[in-house]
């Protein structure tokens, strides 16, 4: 996909951080951009701001984990845009920094599970069939993460979505191509970016909460220090949208962004080739 003007994105998770970036990324290249975020203020309040740009915006409140609410995304959309051209599966939330598989709620897994990798499927089930029936050359990109290639213990739960959401992306990519249908695929891998990731708690659904917490660990104090520091620090979410659009003009199924990984990934794959233990640093 190459040509933008005039085309329609959907964007999820696109009140703040990543998504927000990769909206007014496509605002400017002209195309029709519709937000899909669960929080309600932070998209208004996103929407105003493209709006005041001179963005054509549709703001739809989405909850990604719920099948319903992405269908009646899709068809807000089609209804309001008539097509779709880009979908952004975006949406993203991480809990249970420092804490082992077996301290972690089922309430945890079902949150983070729900709108890491159920958003994701959910926005292909309800959005490609549309994509493919407009017979007009399209592209998916869906967030993973570099903690879906290489395991990291602060954010287990977190892990297992990410390395889900790349296969299922890996496997999209084929299927489509196997096909010729003309619907590219990328699965994109940040590292440290500005988000408001380290914050996701504030959206988690009543239903899906835990009892209040006890004293944290030294493992929760370390990892909450690192992530908080990431998120200070890391690539502006902007930069992260314009290697994300150079990914989809190219047509790559990878866009692995933070090159600093790199060695740990290749470490990864050599210690799976060699069935090699990986080496665990305690704290």
């Amino acid at each position: 996909m190459k040509d933008f003007k005039g085309k329609v994105a959907v964007v999820t998770g696109a009140a703040s951080g990543i998504g927000l970036a990769l909206a007014t990324r496509c605002a400017n290249e002209g195309m029709k951009v519709v937000l899909a975020d669960v929080e309600p203020a932070a998209l208004e309040r996103a929407a105003a701001s493209l709006e005041a740009g001179g963005a054509d915006v549709l703001a739809v409140p989405t909850d990604v984990s719920r099948h319903d609410s992405v269908v009646a995304l899709a068809e807000k959309t089609m209804t309001t845009c008539g097509a779709v051209h880009l979908l952004c599966n975006n949406a993203g939330v991480e809990t249970g920094k420092g804490t082992a598989f077996w301290e972690s709620s089922l309430n945890d897994w079902h949150w983070v599970l729900g709108v890491n990798l159920w958003g994701v499927i959910h926005g292909v089930k309800a959005f490609l069939p549309h994509m493919i029936a407009g017979g007009q050359p399209g592209h998916v990109v869906n967030t993973a993460s570099a903690a879906g290639l290489v395991p990291n213990t602060a954010i287990g739960i977190y892990n297992v979505s990410k390395a889900a959401v790349t296969m299922f992306s890996e496997t999209l990519y084929m299927q489509l191509k196997e096909r010729g249908i003309p619907i590219g695929v990328t699965v994109s891998f940040p590292g440290g970016v500005r988000t408001h990731l380290n914050e996701a708690e504030r959206n988690r659904p009543a239903d899906l909460g835990n009892p209040p917490p006890g004293p944290l660990t030294r493992w929760q104090e370390a990892t909450i220090r690192r992530f908080t520091e990431m998120n200070e620090t890391g690539m502006p979410p902007e930069t992260f949208a314009g290697l994300v659009f150079d990914a989809v003009m190219a047509d790559r199924l990878y866009l692995l962004s933070h090159p600093e990984y790199n060695p740990a990934i290749r470490q990864h794959v050599e210690n799976l080739l060699g069935g090699i233990n990986p080496a665990v640093q305690q704290l």
